[in-house]
């Protein structure tokens, strides 16, 4: 009988572009194996995921998807995204339970590999006698984090947004600011933190944690989390870097977008890229303070606008509309650098965009599928964090691996013009986070090709999973 590998992401485009990726890093080295992945309607605004499943299943035949029904909530009803993603989830299970019953019947499940918001369906799999592996899309400092957590929540009665000035010891972790933690950890007596430690508790019964990451780049928590410092009764399942995986885009794949065919005509390393990820959103008032700052900055730039936040909370969750460049930037700005700078609304390629060799830092907010694709290309970063884990690892990308450079928000949150442009400087002018990801650019090639560390740990997994 045919064996089978069934992934379950969480929603959400970033979370099923790295499921993706780690199953055809499976295909690549082993292809006995067929991969089944698990997916549901996303249940928030994230951009639909139906073209990109549609291009997977007509490129790699051996990965096969299987839809779950949509579930029907009131989004109105959460404080938070998480808080809909752990409630969206939950309600999947008698889905997930029909679909691994399902692929069961045809196929033999060697293994069931979910995302930690997927924590709940971790007793369905056991039931039916399925191993049941972690796939972490954030790095080794976070899983050690994660797997600590139950250890921090019994020496501590504060929420974490209380405890200014306190610093946290997590094992092989710099030391954290309470106030710099997981964004829907902050509130202790949330539903949030709740199902977050609701999910460090289960962890450790799993039959391993996949990580997407590479040994070199994170040996501190990784040695933490495998010598059992990281929870009291020392309990940690294998750990098994299967990282960088990141989705190939290349001028072909990403199309002649205009800011290509910009940085074409711009020298070597003098742009530096502004980018927030797929869902973050600034302010308008932010907008103008970047705006200022680039300029002052004197140094090239590629600058991805979108509109903020909307003020009626009951559009949080729909896509944000066009923004409009001459309400939202100063006046005169997109014409006074139009020789050195670009603005593109909404969107660019990334990852055709880290690897344009015009590009020489990237201000990022931390999400770590947008640190490791510049760690790939050896881009420097500046830190610029906005929501969920992104806080936490901006101090992990400046004090821990020191491939970034920080940039410091003022009294409400706004980053001001002056820090922008310093920032700025110190990320274009700096030398020593640019040496540091020249050797981590190398390193991170070194994993995934044969006989590298990740290729390796992924061998390990197979025999696994044939026995």
């Amino acid at each position: 009988m045919e064996r089978t590998i069934v992934l379950y992401p969480s929603p959400g485009m970033g979370h099923l572009i790295s499921m993706v990726e780690l199953g055809k890093f499976i295909l690549r080295h082993h292809r006995s194996f067929s991969i089944t992945i698990l997916t549901m309607p996303p249940p928030f605004r994230s951009g639909s995921t139906l073209h990109y499943i549609a291009h997977i299943s007509a490129t790699v035949p051996s990965i096969t998807f299987h839809h779950l029904p949509a579930v029907s909530l009131d989004l109105d009803a959460f404080p938070s995204v998480e808080a809909i993603l752990f409630e969206a989830l939950d309600r999947h299970n008698p889905h997930v339970l029909h679909a691994l019953e399902t692929v069961s019947a045809s196929s033999t499940v060697s293994a069931f590999i979910i995302d930690f918001f997927c924590t709940t369906a971790l007793p369905i799999a056991a039931k039916l006698g399925i191993p049941t592996y972690y796939f972490l899309t954030s790095g080794a400092h976070f899983t050690s984090l994660l797997l600590h957590l139950p250890e921090i929540d019994r020496t501590t009665t504060q929420s974490f947004k209380d405890m200014k000035n306190t610093l946290l010891d997590v094992p092989g972790v710099p030391p954290v600011l309470a106030t710099d933690m997981v964004r829907p950890l902050l509130d202790r007596t949330s539903s949030d933190y709740r199902n977050f430690l609701n999910v460090s508790d289960h962890m450790p019964d799993s039959a391993g944690i996949l990580i997407n990451t590479f040994e070199s780049l994170e040996p501190r928590p990784l040695a933490a989390i495998r010598e059992g410092k990281c929870n009291n009764a020392g309990r940690a399942p294998p750990i098994f870097c299967v990282g960088p995986l990141l989705a190939a885009q290349d001028r072909d794949t990403a199309g002649e977008h205009s800011c290509l065919k910009w940085l074409d005509k711009q020298p070597s390393k003098s742009v530096v890229y502004i980018c927030f990820g797929s869902l973050g959103l600034v302010s308008a008032s932010q907008l103008k303070e970047i705006a200022e700052g680039l300029e002052r900055s004197g140094h090239r730039f590629l600058w991805v606008v979108r509109s903020p936040p909307p003020e009626d909370k009951s559009k949080m969750f729909l896509p944000p509309p066009e923004p409009d460049l001459d309400a939202l930037l100063p006046p005169g700005f997109v014409d006074r650098t139009r020789e050195r700078g670009m603005v593109v609304k909404v969107w660019a390629p990334q990852v055709a965009v880290l690897s344009h060799a015009a590009v020489g830092g990237f201000v990022t907010h931390c999400g770590w599928n947008s640190a490791l694709e510049a760690v790939w290309e050896g881009v420097p970063m500046a830190t610029w964090p906005l929501y969920a884990e992104q806080h936490f690892n901006r101090v992990v990308m400046v004090e821990g691996l020191g491939v970034a450079v920080g940039v410091e928000e003022g009294e409400g949150g706004l980053v001001a013009a002056e820090e922008v442009e310093r920032g700025v400087r110190e990320l274009m002018e700096g030398v020593s986070v640019r040496k540091v990801l020249e050797d981590k650019r190398k390193e991170a090639r070194a994993a995934m090709e044969e006989g590298g560390e990740s290729v390796a740990a992924m061998g390990k997994l197979i025999d696994l999973w044939k026995s």
